[in-house]
């Protein structure tokens, strides 16, 4: 996987892409999450308020939260797909570093999650 994937807001969302190149190229599916969250956005303009108060609202990505989570274990974990959602359905340009791991408290629970690529992590 590359290690920093950036892609702005204004490139249009590609189309008629194979299922190998959205999700096996070097950016690891990264720039198609992005791109379904910039959908999304269309679809659901409220969950994009959410996430444009800084909530960290449930995506099809593993990283957020609808209620507050139990805060005793720790923070949670997911995974960098889902920031690359949520940037999308920000209507944000796409910049992940899969290399790093990234802290985010949603704005509404208090809710702590990182973001990572280690599986053992997230795959508790």
């Amino acid at each position: 996987m590359a290690s920093r994937v950036q892609r702005s807001i204004s490139e249009p969302i590609r189309l008629g892409l194979t299922w190998e190149e959205c999700w096996d190229g070097e950016d690891g599916g990264l720039i198609k999450c992005w791109e379904n969250g910039r959908l999304l956005r269309q679809r659901e303009p409220a969950t994009a308020a959410k996430a444009e108060r800084g909530e960290l609202p449930p995506l099809e990505w593993k990283g957020g939260a609808e209620r507050p989570l139990e805060q005793k274990k720790g923070p949670r974990f997911g995974v960098h797909r889902y920031v690359a959602t949520w940037q999308g359905l920000r209507g944000e340009d796409l910049d992940v570093d899969p290399s790093v791991e990234v802290e985010m408290v949603c704005a509404r629970t208090g809710g702590a999650f990182i973001y990572t690529n280690d599986i053992k992590k997230y795959g508790k």
